[in-house]
């Protein structure tokens, strides 16, 4: 009987101590198990230059993609300068081609006039000076008009043909140049961003000589400067009346390039 008491009593301690072992053991497995807690650290160091890698090729594209916009501002910046000088230089082969067709007609219209006249208008015409009389005042006229307009296409004198068309409009307020010259005085006031100046010389072809060929022209240029100054609800007016009224003009092509970009 005692006897065994005494076994059960050793195979309790015996199944105690095994479950204490047991429970030691699976309580220190995760620190214990050395491969385990390696292959761990070896998986987070391998994220962790994935990350770094993946950090550093971002910031290099990023960089990439900051120098590239910057390349793309300074072309747009090239293009629209180029696109400026090609609109100016467009406009002064329009405005020489005007003044061409007017003295063209200007010549027509005084040979007509000299068929059959004296033989002192021949020698006028072959360049010869009469000793008579002196300069008739539309000789006059077209001699101040023409030493004015070549300041602008022959000797690009800009800064002196801007009195010569002054001394012109004064002299000759009601001549059949006087548009023209309003807008070329205009135009050199433009060129020197004088705007409040250029805007009264073409509001003054705009309005006061609504027939003339420079008007589409004028009203561009209002818009233009209405634009340039901040104007845009202005400006918009100024290109859609020049879109509106002169649709078949080489205004009209820009005044729509110019409302597009608004």
């Amino acid at each position: 009987m005692a006897f065994t008491a005494i076994n059960t009593i050793k195979a309790g301690v015996t199944l105690c101590a095994a479950f204490a072992i047991s429970s030691s053991a699976f309580a220190q497995a995760p620190v214990v198990d050395a491969n385990g807690g390696s292959n761990l650290e070896q998986r987070i160091a391998v994220l962790e230059r994935i990350v770094k890698s993946r950090t550093e090729m971002q910031h290099r594209l990023q960089t990439q993609l900051d120098n590239m916009q910057s390349e793309v501002d300074q072309l747009r910046g090239s293009v629209e300068v180029n696109t400026n000088e090609l609109e100016k230089v467009l406009e002064r082969q329009r405005e020489l081609y005007l003044e061409i067709d007017k003295r063209v007609e200007a010549l027509k219209q005084g040979g007509l006039a000299n068929v059959g006249g004296t033989g002192a208008s021949q020698s006028n015409s072959a360049g010869v000076t009469p000793s008579t009389s002196s300069s008739s005042p539309q000789e006059g006229e077209d001699e101040a008009y023409d030493s004015a307009v070549n300041l602008i296409l022959k000797s690009r004198e800009y800064d002196k043909a801007i009195p010569a068309f002054q001394s012109f409009i004064q002299r000759f307020p009601n001549s059949e140049y006087a548009p023209n010259a309003h807008y070329w005085l205009g135009q050199l006031l433009f060129n020197k961003q004088q705007w409040n100046d250029a805007i009264e010389q073409f509001n003054i072809v705009s309005n006061r000589f609504s027939d003339s060929v420079k008007r589409p022209d004028a009203l561009l240029k209002l818009g233009v400067i209405a634009e340039r100054t901040g104007d845009s609800s202005g400006a918009r007016n100024f290109f859609q009346q020049v879109i509106s009224e002169y649709p078949n003009s080489s205004a009209k092509r820009l005044a729509e390039s110019r409302l597009n970009n608004l």
